[in-house]
């Protein structure tokens, strides 16, 4: 199936693509499956540091405790191909949202952006903490995070708010 067949396409982006972006993509995915919506699904990093790499080995072991399966997934780099490959862009925090709009070419490609913890969190700007360097715990809060808002996204994608 060709990206252009689906109703909406979604890029989840974090830094290096190997902790957050795919914890995302992979609970997203489960939930598009489970609720047999057409929505494309990936994730991207704003740096190279991991490209072909698969996720982090904590975040896998997170995700499978929750029945998240992630261990597919490869790391890529977010190129300004993505503004006419995706529908929407949620970025993990505020360094990629400006790592990702550099790369943009006008509003329309602008308008695509947005903060994933703002669809929990309405304008609060909050970002979704990067838990490279932290403990077993903070994956799991990530996590948690992750699952509370791609469940207000396949909302969204249902009743026909998010575009």
């Amino acid at each position: 199936m060709n990206q252009t067949d689906f109703d909406l396409r979604i890029l989840m982006v974090c830094l290096g693509n190997i902790c957050r972006s795919p914890m995302a993509d992979g609970l997203l995915r489960k939930k598009v499956k489970e609720h047999n919506l057409n929505v494309h699904v990936d994730s991207a990093g704003t740096a190279n540091y991991h490209v072909g790499s698969a996720p982090d080995k904590r975040m896998i072991e997170t995700a499978r405790s929750r029945g998240v399966n992630i261990d597919f997934l490869k790391a890529r780099q977010f190129s300004s191909n993505d503004f006419f490959d995706y529908d929407i862009i949620y970025v993990m925090d505020k360094s990629n949202l400006e790592n990702v709009l550099k790369l943009s070419q006008n509003n329309l490609e602008n308008q695509k952006v947005k903060l994933i913890l703002n669809e929990l969190y309405p304008n609060q700007n909050k970002h979704v903490p990067d838990p490279y360097y932290g403990t077993s715990e903070d994956f799991m809060a990530v996590y948690d995070l992750l699952d509370n808002v791609t469940d207000v996204i396949i909302q969204k994608i249902k009743d026909g708010t998010i575009r």
